[in-house]
């Protein structure tokens, strides 16, 4: 599988699987297992996805080397200091049975939680400065965040001392996110694309539907080749061995600039949720 590059030399597979609303047991050990024998070598989860150890039974039942396959997860908003944040990473090391992880990232800048009684800003310096320990000693390769705009990465490089590799946000047709896409590319950060399919509503679109029978694509195929004719990394998500296989086999797969073009302004897909307004 093409790779990109992250800022720190790390290499990280150009399309990823998502694993977001994959519930814990059979079901997702089945999908990672399934999209590991298909060829994907990027597996997305999150502490608060409660599917940890089945992505970690996948990992172990795949026979595939451990340093084949590129792991993320992501911190939780429940944690607000440096020492949580740490124990957390560490609970989901123990959970995904693996001894470090490629990429773990910061869930939400702006915790409901938290907002009464912690700026946010000190929040997400302290939960960075959980992962930079994390880094420097080796147990994580590279570390990021998801869900941030402009401003919540502009605070956080105020007192970071590595800079983020990685942003992941909602990007798809009709949600592009040129500023924030702007920013971040300019700051060598790689966007990373969860749920390139807005959540299913591109599904929807009929204008989306005509742009990819013109172009002999599945609605998917059309989403993700858009995805990464910007530069980003989609993590498609699907239960299903044929949808899995057919997501992955888009490698090479281009789109006409006027598509693109049009993909951009599509109108009722689903978008990123505001993460100052979030209730969680």
């Amino acid at each position: 599988m093409e790779v990109y590059t992250l800022a720190n030399g790390i290499q990280i597979p150009k399309i990823g699987f998502g694993t977001w609303q994959i519930p814990d047991g059979e079901l997702a050990v089945q999908s990672v297992s399934y999209a590991l024998e298909a060829g994907y070598r990027h597996i997305d989860t999150a502490q608060i996805y409660g599917n940890e150890a089945s992505v970690g039974r996948a990992l172990a039942d795949s026979n595939l080397d451990r340093q084949e396959i590129f792991v993320t997860t992501k911190v939780w908003n429940d944690k607000i200091g440096v020492e949580d944040t740490r124990q957390s990473i560490l609970e989901s090391m123990d959970k995904l049975g693996v001894d470090y992880l490629d990429l773990v990232l910061i869930h939400w800048p702006n915790p409901a939680a938290s907002r009464d009684s912690l700026p946010w800003q000190e929040r997400n310096a302290l939960v960075w400065k959980g992962l930079e320990v994390l880094y420097q000693e080796g147990k994580i390769k590279a570390i990021g965040v998801s869900n941030f705009m402009v401003h919540h990465l502009e605070a956080l490089l105020e007192t970071a001392e590595v800079m983020p590799q990685v942003n992941q946000v909602m990007l798809a047709p009709g949600t592009p996110q040129k500023e924030l896409v702007a920013y971040c590319q300019d700051k060598g950060i790689l966007l990373e694309a969860y749920s390139p399919f807005g959540t299913g509503t591109l599904f929807e679109n009929e204008e989306a539907a005509q742009l990819a029978r013109e172009a002999g694509l599945t609605l998917a195929q059309l989403a993700l080749a858009w995805s990464l004719d910007k530069g980003f990394l989609p993590l498609p998500k699907s239960t299903s061995p044929e949808n899995i296989q057919a997501n992955l086999a888009i490698e090479g797969l281009t789109i006409n600039p006027q598509a693109i073009e049009v993909l951009d302004q599509l109108q009722g897909v689903k978008g990123q949720l505001d993460p100052d307004q979030a209730d969680f």
